[in-house]
């Protein structure tokens, strides 16, 4: 097979065709940076899950006077209730479980909410007998949380026990909305990119007709008859491969680590280590894709 036949034949297809050329690049680089992007989502979703649920804490809320529910009949949590919630918390049932764990009392947690949310009306409104007295359990595994919720749910004085992996696990599900998202775009434009290649490699075909129409009266292979406009198809496909790789390092560089880590830094983002597993990724389904569309239409117009 003669190679610089076919790259030649493939430099006329791509001048000939540089408008749709282009237009192959462009649906081809948007269509894997949204790919690249429901990856690297995904991947910052397990990073934060191994990095969040491993710090969750269990919130177990005493009784205010404002407090409703069976353990709370009697008004606010008294000194007592407090101290039984302690020694629980203590005893030999529960502390094989517990790594650590801290008591917040009325003016603690109205110091905390101020800081929280200062600047904001309900601020001026709260008052620090409004606010739960709560102990804050750190699990030695975070998994078996159940454990301290069933022991403590029914007792006298507790209003609530909570995981906080819950609240974790909305902002997941979030994360993964839009994931699916992100995937679901992708999709269609992939689906995109592979019909217009394959119209590209249709029109090229199309307009070298007679040419291969000699080549075929001269007893050219129905491979080396293809081979050119596979990797036309391929090039273009390619070329968008690498840009859509070089705009996910460009989002992990200027925004993940230049943005979000700087202003959220007690949160674990992906990093460009994570970026370059995914641009090798991108190139070869970019190119698998081109390929498969190329060789489908280019079989097609000549029916072999």
């Amino acid at each position: 097979m003669r190679f610089s036949l076919i790259w030649s034949e493939v430099a006329n297809g791509l001048r000939r065709n540089f408008s749709m050329v282009v237009s192959v690049i462009l649906v081809t680089f948007i269509s894997l940076t949204f790919v690249g992007t429901a990856i690297l989502l995904q991947m910052q979703i397990g990073q934060m899950k191994n990095y969040w649920y491993d710090k969750a804490q269990v919130a177990v809320y005493m009784c205010t006077d404002v407090s409703s529910g069976e353990n709370c009949l009697d008004g606010a949590a008294s000194a007592s209730e407090v101290e039984a919630v302690n020694e629980a918390l203590s005893g030999a049932t529960l502390a094989p479980f517990i790594d650590k764990f801290y008591f917040e009392d009325h003016e603690a947690a109205f110091k905390n909410f101020q800081e929280q949310f200062k600047g904001n009306p309900v601020a001026e409104y709260v008052t620090a007998d409004q606010l739960n007295e709560t102990y804050w359990v750190n699990l030695k595994d975070p998994s078996q949380s159940a454990v301290l919720v069933e022991a403590l749910s029914a007792q006298k004085g507790v209003e609530s026990v909570t995981d906080q992996r819950s609240y974790l696990d909305q902002i997941f599900s979030i994360l993964n909305s839009a994931s699916y998202t992100a995937i679901g775009v992708a999709g269609l434009m992939l689906i995109a990119a592979v019909l217009l290649i394959a119209t590209t490699i249709r029109l090229s075909a199309f307009s070298r007709r007679r040419e291969l129409g000699i080549m075929r009266l001269v007893g050219a292979s129905n491979r080396f008859i293809q081979t050119p406009f596979i990797l036309e198809g391929v090039f273009a496909a390619l070329v968008g491969s690498v840009l859509a790789g070089g705009a996910i390092i460009g989002i992990v560089h200027f925004f993940v680590q230049g943005y979000l880590a700087v202003n959220i830094p007690l949160t674990s983002f992906v990093g460009i280590s994570e970026a370059l597993i995914v641009v090798p990724i991108l190139v070869v389904v970019g190119s698998l894709l081109a390929a498969i569309s190329a060789n489908f239409a280019i079989t097609r117009y000549l029916k072999i």
